[in-house]
């Protein structure tokens, strides 16, 4: 499949792509707050500057998104049409790093939620920022919160209607 754009246009689409206060970390973020949770953000000190970091409860959440870094199975995960092997690589590194910063962090102490970006987007910020605190109260060391699976049963069927 060939790319539908030319090499400029998508330069200067990939060149607006932001790596901090993305629309999903701005939507959890501001439903975080308005539960009563604190928190400080993109800590320099702390492997992979993580998004949101929650010192009371010794706890990071990293809203990643599903392209960037490859959420299984989710459709937001597609793999460019043009220069497959560059993607493919950088996708590779991309999720090795997750892993690394993820275990660094956990070797420190500090317990790790992965909040996608598809579940931000289907579910909304304040159903997801529910699914964190329910998280943060719990002694689990991490999670990962994906769309549920009820919305994604409701989406397959509102599709077929």
């Amino acid at each position: 499949m060939i790319d539908l754009v030319d090499k400029i246009t998508r330069s200067r689409m990939m060149a607006g792509i932001r790596g901090k206060n993305t629309k999903p970390e701005l939507a959890l973020r501001y439903a975080l707050h308005r539960q009563g949770l604190r928190y400080r953000l993109h800590v320099a000190t702390l492997p992979g500057r993580p998004d949101i970091v929650m010192p009371k409860y010794r706890a990071i959440v990293q809203v990643q998104g599903c392209f960037w870094h490859r959420h299984e199975g989710c459709s937001f995960a597609t793999i460019p049409a043009s220069n497959t092997k560059f993607w493919n690589s950088k996708f590779v590194e991309t999720v090795r790093r997750d892993q690394r910063n993820v275990e660094r962090l956990r070797d420190l102490g500090w317990r790790v939620a992965v909040v996608w970006e598809c579940a931000i987007n289907k579910e909304g910020g304040d159903v997801v920022a529910t699914r964190v605190a329910r998280w943060l109260s719990s002694s689990r060391p991490s999670t990962e919160i994906p769309v549920a699976s009820s919305v994604v049963a409701l989406s397959k069927a509102k599709s077929r209607n």
